[in-house]
């Protein structure tokens, strides 16, 4: 009998908890291999692993590349790395961000739906923005299961709401319950245990994620190419109308939602912002130290024009400065 043996897990902002009570829910002999990616800033030092290797019957543990398969087993994704899966195993690369973040849960969940079809259950926790859901649309499209945390008991319920706007989502529910659903579907034969549908564009972004230099040296890319920037590298960009759910990638392979690119871009607005105040302050200071020579060789036309020049830069200082404000002045 093929069950749902291959339980794929995605959680950002307030996830630490959500995953410690479903890893605690699981049976200590779960007959499916369970894999875990949670938002970690590419610096930090994850103790993720250990977190669930005792919140819960399951051992747990940091995945490596090459790691087998095995039941009864949690891997955890580690930070600046994605997390992927073949029918021979699992990958670890640091191939191209997606949504923003290294790992991230949209590569594991569409190499999963790909290498093992109906066998998959996707699971969405608490989470900002949307990454994941275009990972569950793969995995529904494989005939897979999606399973979702009742948005209502999210710390953050941002992810969890996108899965459930644009999947078909098999099971909305508390986490606890989640984790009945998840032990019980592992005893359940699959409707369609071989010869699932494979996508094109979903192998190719699979490979882009991994790395694949064939793929990236041919320059093939899915979708159809836009007038947009990759807010990350400044190259070209893709869009790709998955479903209802209209997404980006770009040459090099940085991938976005619509919610993920409008954040991205925002920031690189921010941060050209800043630069430029900083040029400006730059030019004040410049300006004021040859205000100083001017008044000194008692220079009055230079010294009125330097003044000039001066309460122009300190304007649009100001200016920006609103603009940098949050509230009104920053939405506007």
């Amino acid at each position: 009998m093929v069950a749902h043996d291959i339980v794929v897990v995605g959680a950002s902002a307030g996830g630490v908890e959500a995953l410690r009570t479903f890893v605690a829910g699981l049976p200590a002999q779960l007959p499916a291999a369970v894999f875990v990616v949670l938002h970690i800033p590419a610096d930090a030092r994850s103790s993720l692993a250990r977190i669930l290797d005792r919140a819960g019957p399951l051992p747990a543990r940091t995945a490596q590349d090459g790691d087998a398969i095995e039941l009864s087993r949690i891997l955890v994704a580690s930070p600046d790395r994605h997390l992927l899966l073949t029918p021979d195993g699992v990958r670890v690369v640091h191939g191209p961000q997606e949504n923003g973040s290294r790992p991230a849960i949209d590569p594991l969940f569409r190499t999963a739906a790909l290498a093992f079809g109906p066998r998959v259950v996707g699971v969405i926790l608490s989470g900002m923005l949307n990454d994941g859901t275009a990972g569950l649309i793969a995995i529904k499209r494989q005939g897979g299961l999606a399973l979702v945390q009742d948005p209502a008991t999210a710390f953050f319920a941002g992810m969890p709401k996108s899965a459930c706007n644009y999947v078909a989502v098999d099971y909305c529910l508390p986490v606890q319950e989640l984790s009945k659903v998840v032990a019980l579907q592992a005893k359940t034969e699959v409707s369609e245990p071989v010869g699932h549908h494979e996508s094109d564009e979903m192998q190719l972004e699979a490979n882009i994620a991994g790395l694949d230099p064939f793929v990236l040296e041919q320059g093939m890319r899915p979708g159809t190419i836009s007038s947009l920037t990759c807010p990350t590298c400044k190259g070209p960009i893709w869009e790709i109308q998955d479903g209802p759910l209209l997404r980006f990638r770009c040459r090099v392979g940085h991938a976005f939602t619509v919610d993920s690119m409008t954040q991205e871009r925002a920031m690189s607005v921010e941060n050209s912002l800043w630069m430029v105040m900083n040029s400006l302050e730059e030019n004040v200071l410049l300006y004021q130290r040859l205000a100083q020579a001017a008044h000194a060789q008692q220079d009055e036309p230079s010294l009125q024009e330097l003044h000039r020049n001066i309460r122009t830069f300190q304007k649009r200082i100001h200016t920006i400065r609103q603009m940098l404000e949050p509230g009104e002045a920053a939405a506007e």
